[in-house]
């Protein structure tokens, strides 16, 4: 039977929680230790030392086509995010936050044996990342990471609200201490990630969004990410730091790939009518932010812009018509929606025929056209829907198309 996480870090002389532990005892010469495998330093603090990798990079940095450092306004990403006072801060404030743990839990038997934090200073963006050479260093380690972070007020992950932050926050408190940031805006690029490559890339980890949007790939050194435990508990079996090489590269990676992300992202949805975009259906995710944001009007021209590009086909085309069609009705403009549901019911789209029969019914009082519809809804019905779908609509077209003959028949009683 494998053994559970806690046995193996208790065979490993690793307690619970750090507060009461002794100070750690003098380090063994081993052949490969930590700092002479990585260009790092012991990093003092109150709690005792850590071991500190630090990498700068100039804000002009790239990574693949992206420059580092975002230069545009963060306004729609801050309303998509529902965090406003983004806003109130400047970019030398944001931290990039990135873990490897010891498993895949939140609770307290995993450890974040590597935090690395990454923010903008002046013309660099600094990335130091701290390391828990033993659980009995764990104090020093959240020391550090706490100072660096004193100075931000707003974190950004990559699936950091359901992992990363929980982790630090679980480490912190199981130490006694308050966490860190614990009520500051919190940016997770997972999920607009989501919202805006979900039609065009069915996987949106951080390594496929740097080939695929930011324009880069991983070095060989990368290791993937379900070795990174194994490697660490190796490693203080051993004391044989030179697999970590690859853990600390690819933290780093994860942590400067944020910050490109961030900066394509604000780029492309600041200003979606100009930014040159190579995918229609990326315009489209636009296009469909902005109208839940409420943007109508620039969500409508966004829509049009996506649909004009001629790379929108099939299901997708329709799709976006169906959204820009409902953006001009919640506008108050049907003139421009009814030109789409032509269009659409000509291509046998059902909701087509229902939005049109609707508006011939109760707006321009035409029950003949609005039938006429009705009519034709239901033989596409009848040859296309799955017997799930036509449960649902064709009650909903058999309903309408009782009302509307007896609303004809009382209208010829009337002449």
């Amino acid at each position: 039977m494998m053994s559970s996480l806690s046995d193996r870090l208790r065979a490993l002389g690793v307690k619970v929680g750090t507060k009461n532990l002794q100070p750690s005892k003098p380090r063994l010469q081993l052949d490969h230790p930590i700092d002479s495998v990585l260009p790092g330093n012991w990093y003092p603090t109150p709690q005792g030392e850590v071991f500190t990798v630090e990498t700068r990079y100039r804000k002009d940095f790239r990574v693949g086509n992206i420059e580092l450092k975002p230069s545009s306004t963060l306004k729609i990403v801050a309303a998509w995010a529902r965090e406003p006072q983004l806003l109130n801060f400047n970019l030398d404030q944001f931290a990039f936050i990135d873990t490897e743990t010891t498993g895949l839990s939140s609770g307290a038997g995993t450890l974040a044996f590597l935090i690395g934090v990454g923010r903008f200073e002046g013309d660099e963006f600094r990335v130091s990342q701290f390391f828990l050479h033993e659980p009995g260093e764990e104090l020093a380690q959240l020391a550090a990471v706490e100072e660096f972070l004193s100075r931000c007020e707003v974190i950004v992950s990559f699936n950091g609200k359901s992992f990363d932050l929980p982790v630090i926050k679980t480490r912190f408190i199981t130490n006694g201490w308050s966490p860190p940031l614990i009520q500051a805006p919190h940016l997770d690029l997972l999920h607009l990630a989501r919202r805006l490559w979900k039609s065009r890339l069915p996987n949106r980890a951080l390594g496929e969004l740097e080939v695929k949007i930011l324009g880069t790939k991983r070095s060989e050194q990368d290791v993937p990410s379900w070795m990174v435990s194994d490697l660490y508990f190796d490693y203080l079996q051993t004391g044989d730091a030179r697999p970590l090489r690859g853990v600390f590269y690819h933290n780093e990676v994860d942590i400067v790939s944020l910050a490109a992300l961030l900066s394509h992202m604000s780029n492309v949805v600041a200003d979606p009518l100009n930014t040159p975009m190579e995918y229609g259906a990326d315009i489209i995710a636009i296009g469909k932010l902005y109208a839940d944001l409420g943007y109508l009007d620039t969500a409508a021209k966004i829509y049009k812009r996506g649909l004009n590009r001629g790379d929108v086909k099939g299901d997708a085309y329709w799709s976006a018509v169906k959204q820009l069609s409902l953006v001009h009705k919640k506008r108050g403009d049907f003139q421009a929606a009814m030109e789409l549901w032509e269009q659409a019911a000509m291509n046998e789209q059902i909701y087509a025929h229902e939005e049109l029969a609707k508006t011939f019914e109760h707006h321009h009082k035409d029950f003949s056209s609005a039938l006429v519809l009705t009519d034709n809804a239901l033989k596409i019905l009848s040859k296309t829907a799955s017997p799930l779908d036509r449960m649902g609509w064709i009650m909903a077209f058999e309903h309408r198309k009782n009302r509307l003959e007896m609303k004809i028949k009382k209208l010829n009683s009337q002449q």
